[in-house]
């Protein structure tokens, strides 16, 4: 029997660490931790920087002793293998009480302390839907979290490239203080990419707030920027021109029917951008912004518009019709977007068969860019 396992011993002992790595870097934590028991090896394969350079990890809401484990294993991870992590994203599902938040507040203390004493390497941190507005973040753990996190991204600031914290949903006040935190060591900040979609509480006009616009002001080479129309002013705009205008590619833009999105923007303002950018593509998202008026206001011309997507659930204004947006916006755009039009009917309808009809007289555009006009909405 001795002879007999002695080639698979063999084989396996020879394995090219390339080969190891590639395996180990299916396995998960349990497992790597058991096959590092296996010989020295092995156990040197385990502490591969290459296997521990991206790490995700989900907080889930729902009370189980699984879920305890999580705060746990993410407190070992970042001990053990924090040095070599590059790309950190974590998550927050469906906080469901005070404590686990409180617990979730500590944990991600120790977790950004840790990295931020050993970690040298990091260039993209997502955390994203904390909604810190929501009732369960009591005062003081919150003002305790967005304390821990500003420290953590001033000692992150000269490497980071990329920061996400959609769905933080914060203050005026909370915000711009963590996004100063990118350039408190030098008074600007390098970082690529941002993404603060909703990341200011609801019902915010924070496209009239001097504190946003000085802080936007410190960000000297977005490529590209994803956040919310009610930050958008001719004051942004310009400051985006001053300061990103060489690197600028991309603006994603939300526009949600609870955010103000009345302001007037003019059309200038975005020229002159376009004009310093010539690289600049802008995406518009639109949640349950559906009435012409509104749209037509926002979607100026001199606007680069690489997509517009039209999202309605839940929309049920009785006097709503989707001809103009179908007879006047869209052909507007049509040399320039690739057209999808969603329906749950059959042609039963007017509506119906103008929908059918656009998406036929368009339909050679499908395919033909990578760019599109999308539209869906409930069939009543």
């Amino acid at each position: 029997m001795e002879d007999d396992n002695e080639p698979e011993q063999s084989s396996w002992a020879h394995l090219p660490d390339v080969c190891l790595r590639h395996v180990f870097h299916w396995l998960d934590d349990r497992d790597r931790s058991r096959a590092a028991l296996v010989c020295k090896k092995w156990s040197r394969a385990m502490y591969s920087g290459s296997l521990w350079r991206c790490r995700t990890i989900t907080f889930y809401g729902q009370p189980s002793r699984a879920r305890t484990l999580e705060f746990q294993s993410a407190l070992w991870y970042t001990k053990k293998f924090g040095k070599y992590l590059k790309h950190l994203e974590v998550k927050l599902s469906n906080p469901y009480n005070t404590p686990f938040i409180k617990k979730f507040q500590v944990t991600m203390k120790g977790l950004l302390s840790h990295l931020g004493k050993c970690n040298s390497h990091l260039v993209s941190l997502s955390i994203k839907y904390l909604e810190l507005d929501c009732l369960i973040w009591k005062n003081v753990v919150r003002a305790q979290f967005i304390k821990n996190l500003a420290t953590f991204l001033k000692r992150m600031s000269k490497q980071l490239d990329y920061l996400n914290l959609k769905g933080a949903r914060i203050t005026l006040e909370e915000g711009c203080e963590l996004l100063n935190s990118l350039s408190s060591l030098t008074n600007r900040s390098f970082i690529s990419e941002i993404n603060i979609e909703d990341f200011f509480s609801l019902h915010l006009s924070v496209y009239s707030s001097a504190l946003f616009h000085q802080t936007m002001s410190k960000f000297h080479s977005l490529t590209i920027l994803t956040f919310n129309y009610n930050c958008i002013s001719d004051e942004l705009l310009d400051i985006l021109r001053e300061h990103s205008s060489h690197s600028l590619c991309t603006l994603n833009i939300k526009c949600h029917i609870h955010d103000p999105h009345g302001q007037v923007v003019s059309g200038m303002s975005w020229a002159n951008l376009a004009k310093r950018a010539p690289k600049l593509n802008v995406n518009f998202f639109f949640e349950r912004v559906m009435k012409h008026d509104h749209l037509a206001r926002i979607l100026l011309v001199e606007i680069p518009v690489r997509s517009i997507s039209l999202r309605s659930c839940y929309f049920s204004d009785p006097d709503w019709t989707m001809r103009p947006t179908l007879t006047n916006l869209l052909p507007a755009y049509w040399h320039g977007l690739q057209v999808r039009i969603y329906t749950a009917q059959d042609d039963s309808t007017e509506e119906e068969r103008l929908l059918a009809d656009i998406y036929r007289k368009f339909k050679y555009l499908i395919d033909s860019e990578l760019n599109y006009f999308v539209i869906t909405y409930p069939m009543v």
